[in-house]
């Protein structure tokens, strides 16, 4: 394994890697964590289209997720960064940066996606220039509302799934 990139107090930031595969899916299969991913069943097909995605990131623009472990750990805790999305349905979601985090419900409440996304993001503005940066969050999903608001994003618009799913309300951080 690659060493991480970001190092913070707890946490090791690494680069999406072949091997990270069985631990995305282990991480995404869990049901409280995936509450707020949207209506998609976890399967190693989808964990390989997600690692490809965030590789993919990484490898035409630079950026991408970063594979959150505890500091000196093999276990895969969480999915956080910053990559490029785009989502099909306008309103700033389309070829742009979008910040995202996804923590294992069993670390929930320890501050972990705080942590991993102020460093990824003053890695993204040290590597890239401070930029507009989008994300969206399921519109009940109150602790990520505030991470957010606490990240320096602010609510631009909302958008309402065709497929039925709960609403998103879409953020933005200006550059």
């Amino acid at each position: 394994m690659i060493g991480p990139i970001i190092r913070t107090e707890r946490l090791d930031l690494y680069r999406p890697q072949a091997g990270d595969l069985d631990g995305l899916f282990k991480l995404t299969a869990n049901p409280d964590t995936r509450r707020h991913l949207g209506p998609t069943e976890p399967s190693m097909e989808d964990s390989f289209s997600r690692l490809l995605r965030n590789a993919g990131s990484w490898s035409l623009y630079g950026y991408g997720v970063f594979v959150v472990r505890l500091k000196e750990q093999q276990e895969i805790g969480g999915s956080c960064g910053i990559f490029r999305s785009y989502r099909g349905f306008g309103r700033g979601l389309d070829d742009v940066p979008e910040a995202g985090w996804i923590i294992d419900a069993g670390q929930w409440g320890r501050g972990y996606a705080r942590e991993a996304m102020e460093a990824a993001l003053e890695w993204f503005d040290a590597e890239h220039g401070a930029q507009r940066i989008a994300c969206m969050i399921e519109e009940k999903h109150t602790p990520s509302h505030n991470l957010a608001l606490s990240l320096g994003f602010v609510p631009y618009d909302r958008h309402e799934p065709e497929d039925g799913t709960r609403p998103l309300v879409l953020y933005e951080r200006s550059g």
